[in-house]
C-alpha cells in the first residue's frame, strides 16, 4: 500500500536499487513483475532498509529508461507503484487495495490521509506525469508494502496444519527420549472395555465381573473426585471469609493506626468506665488512704471551690503499697464518688515490640480522657511503663513511651480535668522525673490492714457467704497478722469451699481456722504414715511449746496446738497476739525466745539427751534471729552496749568474738529458763501431751481445761 502521510509507520520501505531492478527488467514487453519476486523484493527490503534510505537521486538515464516513451513509463508505473495511477479499464492488475486497519476511513480505504499537506497526489499528478513526480520527490517519498500485523482464522489453520506435519514428520527421525516431549499435547486413543480385557488376555467367564470392578472403580472414584472438588469449594470459601475479615479488620484497625483497638486493655483504656457501683465504703483498712483522696474526690464534684482560691489540685497521685492492698479498688472508689469517667490502662499494655506505638497510646489515652474531662486516669503496675530511662543501644527507642507520658502530664498543653493515678510496688524503680511536683506529685502510701482493718475486711466478705452466728472475725483477723485484704478474701473464700465439701449448709469457726492454717502452713497431710514413737515426741515437743507459752508472762496468748502434719511440719503451736505490735520489749523477745526453745527441752528431759531430734532447728534459727537483732541492732547488750553492727564482716575480731558471745549467753539462758519451767510444770506438760495424742488437735480453751486439771467433753 503506498501512502504520503509521514504519521504512518513504514511496514517495508523498497530502496532504489530494487526500483532500477525493475526498470530494467521490463524491456520485454510480456514480462511483469510476479507476486514472488514482490515477496523477494519484500523480504530484501525490510533487511537493508536503513542501508538503503541513503541512497542519492539519479537520473532517467542511470535508470536506463531513455529510450522509452511516456506511454510505456505509464504502465510500468501503474504496475509498480499501486496506488499512484489506478487505470480502470484493466481490472487485472496484479495489484490489489488490501483494506487494513488505518488512522482514518479515508486513508484505509485509498492508501494516504485526506490531507497531506501541499503534497496531494491527485491534484500533482494532473499537471505532470508520474514520473517526473517520481524523479522530484523520490527520496521524500517512502514505498510501504503492506504485511499483516493481526491473525486470522485461516492462517491459524494454516499454523495448526503446518505444526502437525513438522510433528509427523519429526515423529520418525526424533529420538525416543524426545517423542514423548513433543507428542505430549496429543490425545491418546481411548480403549474400551473389550479391547482392554482381549490385550489382558481375560477369560470370558471373567470379563463381567472385570467390567463390573471397573464400573465399581469408575464410580468411586467419581465420587471421590467429587467429594475433593466439594471440599476444596468449601475451603476456597472459608479461606475468602477469612480474607474478608482480615481486611474488615484491617480497615478498622490499620497496621499502624493510632487507635490500635488489637488489645482489650486499650479498648477498656479508650472507652471509659462509669464506676458507679463503687465507693469509699466499699474499701476498708485503709483509712488514711482514703482521708488523702477525699480532697481529689471535692474537686472532681467542685473545682470552682478551689480554683476560685487560686489553688491547684496534684495532677498526679501515686499509689503506693503491697500486693493486694487495694489500690486498683482506691481508684475505682475516686471515680465511683466522684461520677466521673474512669479510664483504666495497665503499664504493660503501652509496651510494644513495634517502634512507636506506646506513644501512641499514650497520646490517644490522654486524648480520649482530655475530651471527656473531668475524668480519671488510673494507670496499673506503673513501673513497668515509667521506669528508670537508660542508655542502653539495644532499645535506642524504649523511652519513647515514658518521654510521652512526662509531655502529656505536664507539657505545653494543658491538661484540666483530669486526674492520674498511677499505682505500683516499687516506688524506687520511677524515674525521677515522673515523681516530681507537677506530675505525680502526691504520694499515697496504701500499707497492709491493721488488726481493725482486717476485722472490717473479714466482716466485708463474711456478709458475702453464708457463716454461723458464732463466728467471730476479731479472733480471725487476730491470728492473720501480715495479711492484705487479698488474702483475707481469699482466706474467707477458702473457708466457703472447705464447707461446701464437708456437706455444711454454712461456715463455722472450724473452716475459717482450717482456711487460716492452710494458707500459713499448708495443707494436712494425712496419709502420712507416723509410728506412735515418732508421735509421741512430736506430742511432747509441741506440748513443751505450749506449756512454756502459757506460764511466760510475756508470751503471746496460745490460739492451738496440733500434731497434725503441715507442710514441712508434723506439728505446730499457734500463739495469737491481743493486738498489733509496733514494737517489742526485751521482756517480750525474750519471751519468744524462750517458747522456741520449749520444744527441744522438753524432748531432753522426756527422752534424755540422746534421744533428742531434728525436729527444733527451725526453733533455733527464730531464737538466734531474735539474739543477733537484740546484740547488733536493738542495743539490749550490757557488754556491748547501745551500738549497732549492721556488717559484721568488717569488724574486728575482738568484736566479732564479743557478739558471738553475747548471743551464745542470751541463748544459753532462755534455753535454762524453758528447762526450769517445765520440771516445775511437769505433771501438766505430760496431760497436755497426752490430750494431743487422744485428739490431735486443741484449741485455746481446751489448753487452758488440761492444764487445769479439768477433763475434755468426748468428741
Amino acid at each position: 500500500m503506498f501512502s504520503l502521510s509521514s504519521s504512518v509507520q513504514p511496514q517495508v520501505t523498497v530502496p532504489l536499487s530494487h526500483l532500477i531492478t525493475a526498470f530494467h527488467s521490463p524491456k520485454t514487453p510480456a514480462y511483469f513483475p510476479s507476486s514472488a519476486s514482490l515477496q523477494a523484493l519484500q523480504r530484501e527490503a525490510a533487511a537493508d532498509n536503513e542501508a538503503y534510505t541513503a541512497e542519492p537521486l539519479v537520473s532517467l538515464r542511470d535508470l536506463g529508461l531513455s529510450e522509452l516513451r511516456s506511454a510505456q513509463l505509464d504502465e510500468i508505473f501503474a504496475r509498480l507503484l499501486p496506488g499512484i495511477h489506478v487505470d480502470k479499464q484493466k481490472p487485472d492488475s496484479c495489484w490489489h487495495t488490501s483494506h487494513v486497519s488505518a488512522q482514518s476511513f479515508f486513508e484505509n480505504k485509498n492508501g494516504f490521509p485526506s490531507t497531506v499537506g501541499a503534497l496531494h497526489p491527485h491534484h500533482l499528478w494532473q499537471h505532470q506525469s508520474p514520473l517526473k513526480q517520481v524523479c522530484t520527490n523520490l527520496q521524500q517519498w517512502p514505498v510501504y508494502i503492506q504485511t499483516r500485523g493481526f491473525k486470522t482464522v485461516k492462517g491459524k489453520d494454516r499454523r495448526l496444519q503446518s505444526t502437525s506435519e513438522r510433528i509427523a514428520g519429526t515423529e520418525s527421525s526424533a529420538p525416543s527420549f524426545m517423542k514423548g516431549f513433543l507428542m505430549r499435547d496429543r490425545i491418546l486413543d481411548v480403549e474400551n472395555l473389550e479391547k482392554i480385557a482381549k490385550n489382558k488376555n481375560i477369560p470370558e467367564g471373567q470379563q463381567d465381573a472385570f467390567k463390573t470392578g471397573f464400573a465399581e472403580g469408575f464410580l468411586k472414584a467419581q465420587a471421590l473426585t467429587q467429594r475433593t472438588t466439594e471440599s476444596l469449594k468449601r475451603t476456597r470459601y472459608i479461606l475468602l471469609a477469612v480474607l474478608l475479615l482480615g481486611i474488615y479488620g484491617l480497615s478498622k484497625t490499620p497496621f499502624l493506626s493510632v487507635r490500635f483497638r488489637a488489645t482489650s486493655g486499650l479498648d477498656a483504656a479508650v472507652d471509659p468506665i462509669q464506676m458507679k457501683n463503687v465507693t469509699f465504703d466499699h474499701v476498708k483498712g485503709v483509712e488514711e488512704a482514703k482521708n488523702e483522696l477525699q480532697e481529689v474526690v471535692e474537686f472532681l464534684k467542685n473545682p470552682q471551690k478551689f480554683t476560685v482560691l487560686g489553688g491547684k489540685l496534684p495532677k498526679g497521685i501515686l499509689l503506693v503499697g503491697p500486693p493486694g492492698t487495694g489500690k486498683t479498688l482506691l481508684a475505682r472508689a475516686v471515680a465511683g464518688e466522684a461520677d466521673v469517667p474512669f479510664y483504666y490502662a495497665s503499664g504493660s499494655e503501652f509496651d510494644e515490640m513495634f517502634v512507636g506505638v506506646g506513644a501512641s497510646r499514650i497520646r490517644n489515652l490522654f486524648r480520649e480522657a482530655k475530651g471527656n474531662a473531668p475524668c480519671v486516669i488510673f494507670i496499673d503496675e506503673l513501673d513497668s511503663v515509667g521506669g528508670k530511662r537508660i542508655e542502653s543501644p539495644m532499645h535506642p527507642y524504649s523511652r519513647q513511651t515514658i518521654n510521652q507520658l512526662l509531655a502529656e502530664m505536664d507539657g505545653f498543653k494543658p491538661n484540666e480535668g483530669v486526674i492520674i493515678i498511677g499505682a505500683t510496688n516499687f516506688p524506687e524503680a520511677l524515674d525521677n522525673a515522673l515523681v516530681r511536683p507537677g506530675r505525680f506529685d502526691m504520694q499515697v502510701t496504701v500499707p497492709r490492714p491493721d488488726v481493725k482493718g482486717r476485722t472490717e475486711i473479714l466482716k466485708l466478705y463474711l456478709s458475702k457467704i453464708k457463716y454461723d452466728e458464732s463466728v467471730e472475725a476479731e479472733i480471725i483477723a487476730r491470728g492473720t497478722v501480715g495479711f492484705s485484704g487479698a488474702e483475707l478474701e481469699n482466706l474467707v473464700n477458702q473457708a466457703a469451699l472447705k464447707a461446701a465439701v464437708d456437706g455444711k449448709d454454712m461456715v463455722t469457726m472450724k473452716e475459717l481456722e482450717f482456711a487460716k492454717d492452710k494458707i500459713l502452713m499448708g495443707p494436712e497431710r494425712r496419709s502420712v504414715e507416723i509410728d506412735s514413737k515418732n508421735k509421741t515426741i512430736t506430742a511432747y515437743h509441741e506440748s513443751g511449746h505450749a506449756i512454756i507459752a502459757y506460764y511466760t508472762k510475756d508470751a503471746m496468748p496460745i490460739n492451738k496446738a496440733t500434731i497434725m502434719p503441715r507442710g514441712p511440719t508434723l506439728g505446730h503451736v499457734s500463739l495469737l497476739p491481743e493486738n498489733d505490735r509496733w514494737s517489742e520489749t526485751r521482756s517480750q523477745l525474750l519471751a519468744q525466745m524462750d517458747v522456741s526453745m520449749g520444744g527441744r527441752v522438753a524432748e531432753e528431759i522426756i527422752f534424755g539427751p540422746e534421744y533428742i531430734t531434728t525436729g527444733a532447728s527451725s526453733d533455733f534459727d527464730s531464737a538466734t534471729k531474735i539474739a543477733k537483732l537484740m546484740v547488733t541492732r536493738f542495743g539490749m547488750s550490757e557488754k556491748l552496749g547501745v551500738m549497732t553492727y549492721s556488717d559484721t564482716g568488717k569488724l574486728s575480731p575482738e568484736t566479732q568474738a564479743a557478739i558471738e558471745q553475747e548471743v551464745r549467753t542470751l541463748l544459753r539462758d532462755s534455753y535454762e529458763r524453758a528447762k526450769h519451767l517445765l520440771k516445775t510444770y511437769a505433771k501438766e506438760h505430760k496431760n497436755l501431751a497426752e490430750a494431743l495424742l487422744l485428739y490431735e488437735t486443741l484449741d485455746a480453751k481446751e489448753i487452758q481445761l488440761v492444764v487445769e486439771g479439768k477433763k475434755l467433753a468426748a468428741r
